[in-house]
């Protein structure tokens, strides 16, 4: 009997195709095959950074890994999320029934499944008008999805309007343990040109109408982290946190190249002694703050491993970038990398703190391997994710914005201190890791959840 044939469908984001690549190695280890669909602009990064001869190893394991167009130009900012939600949204659909339809006459398995990215809803619509049975997957915190779903009654309540600004300037508790995030920072008004908010907005508020085409919506959590989501939200199932294997060696769909020189450097160092910086993908900082964080950095005295991509600042002198590098590789006391891989990172017991952008990924991944938060959050849902770590969680702190706007280089050298130094912090990042970890071995409620999750898809 030919393995049951599912197609896995990520938003075109870094962030996205991490996790549910890793959900697609745990599906393959349950005796799935599956297509995984990347943009087309993405399916060449990922193919890329893997080492020679993986893609057809991947292929022999169960993954094949296809694309389709996303409707921008090879030439546009696929960092700008309102020009790129709007070009997806209106070309891919059928772009994506197109590939399934040849991928089935060419021989494969028919398609039972879609295990769609949340974002994507209109893939739900494709899929059940092709006969496929739908689970959506969603990559970020259960809170921000419960958000999501409370938006018909935060209009009706009178705290948004129908666009989705906020009518009232006030902190938002949806239930007990859950985080509080203020009205100005929900995730749809803060992911770019407030210009284009309403083309987010619109996606938001049409995703959440389209999950009601799902049998089952699953997502990269644990339950003792969001228990006051699930307890309103019960048909939300956490499976996380994920990862695709304990040794960190299978692929997982970066788009940037990893420097491994920097897991040497961090044998060398001493255990719980450096700072670890990444931003993600996504995150720009101009020349000023960039500047001020470095110079923090030098000032701590510690050793740090910092994640600049060739994109994180623009108009920086570069022998300004030159001299600071030189210096610090001269004192051995900082390493900067252009890509990491930072599950590896942050498995090492050298780190003592992640200065983080909190985006949900590198925030389950700090969590599952117990490392203390610097949060410092750039858009969308990374500043409810801060508000888990400093206020229900207190497995870190945040920086403070000066009134300019710009976190001094003063600010980030006193904030890495008090974390570091913080041994109630510490404890309280290792006792939340040994409850992640417990979820997710067996008999815990990830584990158990995924396979009804597993069960279903066998169905």
């Amino acid at each position: 009997m030919p393995k049951a044939h599912v197609v896995v469908l990520p938003m075109p984001c870094q962030g996205h195709v991490i996790p549910l690549m890793e959900l697609s190695h745990r599906l393959v280890d349950n005796g799935f095959e599956v297509t995984f669909v990347n943009t087309a602009v993405n399916h060449a990064l990922v193919v890329r950074e893997l080492p020679e001869g993986d893609d057809e190893a991947l292929r022999r394991r169960g993954i094949h890994l296809e694309s389709i167009p996303d409707g921008l130009a090879d030439d546009e900012d696929r960092k700008d999320l309102n020009n790129l939600i709007d070009a997806y949204s209106r070309h891919m659909p059928g772009q994506l029934e197109r590939l399934i339809r040849e991928v089935e006459a060419a021989g494969r398995p028919k398609v039972r499944w879609l295990v769609g990215d949340g974002n994507m809803g209109w893939s739900f619509a494709v899929s059940r008008k092709l006969g496929i049975r739908v689970a959506s997957f969603w990559p970020a915190s259960a809170a921000c999805l419960a958000i999501m779903l409370k938006i018909p009654k935060l209009i009706e309540d009178g705290v948004l309007n129908d666009n989705g600004w906020p009518v009232r300037e006030e902190t938002l508790h949806l239930a007990p343990g859950m985080p509080q995030l203020h009205t100005s920072l929900l995730s749809w008004n803060n992911a770019g040109d407030p210009n284009g908010q309403h083309i987010i907005f619109d996606l938001v508020v049409r995703n959440t109408k389209l999950n009601d085409l799902a049998e089952i919506v699953v997502c990269n959590s644990f339950h003792e982290a969001e228990a006051g989501v699930f307890k309103i939200f019960p048909n939300i199932l956490p499976i996380g946190p994920l990862f695709a294997d304990l040794e960190f060696r299978r692929p997982v769909g970066v788009f940037l190249p990893e420097d491994m020189r920097c897991l040497n450097w961090l044998d060398g160092q001493q255990d719980s002694s450096v700072v670890y910086v990444a931003f993600g993908s996504m995150a720009i900082f101009d020349p000023r703050q960039f500047q001020e964080l470095a110079e923090g950095l030098e000032l701590t005295g510690r050793p740090f491993l910092w994640v600049v991509r060739p994109d994180f600042t623009f108009g920086l002198s570069k022998q300004w970038l030159d001299d600071f590098q030189r210096r610090v590789a001269a004192g051995g006391n900082g390493m900067v990398v252009s890509w990491c891989s930072q599950q590896r990172v942050l498995a090492h017991p050298a780190v003592a703190c992640f200065v983080s952008h909190c985006g949900w990924n590198s925030t389950m991944e700090g969590v599952r391997n117990g490392v203390p938060f610097l949060c410092w959050p750039y858009f969308c849902d990374q500043f409810l994710d801060q508000s888990y770590i400093t206020s229900v969680w207190r497995n870190g702190l945040a920086v403070s914005l000066g009134a300019d706007g710009v976190v001094t280089k003063e600010e980030v050298r006193r904030k890495v201190e008090q974390v570091v130094a913080d041994a109630e912090i510490r404890e309280r990042a290792r006792l939340l890791r040994d409850t992640a970890r417990a979820c997710i071995s067996v008999g815990g409620s990830s584990h158990e959840n995924f396979k009804r999750f597993v069960d279903l898809l066998s169905d």
